[in-house]
């Protein structure tokens, strides 16, 4: 029996995604998982990859509610050998990949004058060499078919650095241009690519965060919308590009940060300007 969400969502294909195959990477929690939710959502396919193989079936299970078929594959995809045999499973079982988002990501706690080699090298690994062996995978099979759509989860650090974070901010700013090098040149085969960057996201790997007191209220007022966001909200755009509706966006990153970009000269005291009503 097909419940009242997969009906309403089924009938409500603005976006033109249902059977569409889409693959997202770090699928098993976060930010990727609200993703293949919500494009399990909206009816399409969706193979969920990520290291922690049982986190992905624990969410495949959660999306038995939806129509469509679902493949979760145990992946690293900072190794060259597991990205090549995840595209060709999928190709296998769903058909070709028709959109690829790229949202796996570590983050490590250490300042540049004292980072070690090795641990720089494994942030890179991921954050920037896994988006580009999972495009390069997965884009052969969207370029055969002259269609598909990448999206990459880049962060607000790409231009705002975010110190003693080691290698993030420099691997988010490579996404960026790479995101942007992969639409120049897949672009003439039917493949586009675009970022979103998050920006003050409430996720697992900011959780410990809001634990500190005050720090909810801190982080809210720095944003224009005075709100945290949600994966939910990164999702939301995410499936905006991937669909037709973004047919002509391409090389683009769209800010997904509740204003924060906007808030400096509001956070630099000048006296004789402050707001004059309260409502």
């Amino acid at each position: 029996m097909t419940t009242p969400s997969a009906t309403s969502a089924l009938h409500n294909d603005w976006l033109g995604l249902a059977g569409k195959v889409c693959v997202v990477n770090g699928a098993a929690s976060g930010i990727g998982a609200a993703i293949a939710t919500a494009l399990a959502e909206v009816g399409a396919v969706v193979a969920l990859l990520d290291r922690n193989l049982q986190g992905c079936e624990t969410l495949q299970a959660q999306l038995t509610r939806f129509p469509g078929q679902r493949l979760s594959l145990g992946c690293d995809i900072a190794d060259e050998s597991q990205v090549r045999m995840a595209a060709e499973t999928v190709a296998n079982e769903l058909g070709a990949c028709d959109a690829l988002v790229n949202a796996a990501g570590i983050l490590r706690s250490v300042n540049l004058a004292d980072i070690e080699l090795a641990d720089w090298n494994a942030l890179l690994a991921v954050n920037l060499n896994g988006y580009l062996l999972c495009a390069r995978e997965f884009g052969r099979q969207m370029r055969a078919q002259h269609n598909g759509s990448i999206v990459h989860i880049s962060s607000i650090a790409a231009h705002h650095p975010q110190p003693y974070s080691g290698a993030y901010t420099p691997s988010k700013a490579a996404v960026s241009a790479l995101s942007q090098q992969l639409a120049v040149e897949w672009g003439p085969h039917g493949v586009r690519s675009n970022c979103v960057a998050p920006g003050m996201i409430r996720t697992a790997l900011t959780a410990a965060y809001y634990e500190y007191p005050g720090i909810t209220e801190a982080r809210e007022g720095f944003t224009a919308t005075r709100r945290i966001g949600t994966p939910e909200d990164i999702a939301n755009a995410v499936l905006f590009l991937l669909s037709d509706r973004a047919s002509y966006i391409s090389g683009s990153e769209v800010a997904v940060n509740g204003g924060l970009d906007c808030m400096l000269m509001g956070k630099i005291p000048r006296p004789g300007f402050a707001a004059t009503t309260t409502a």
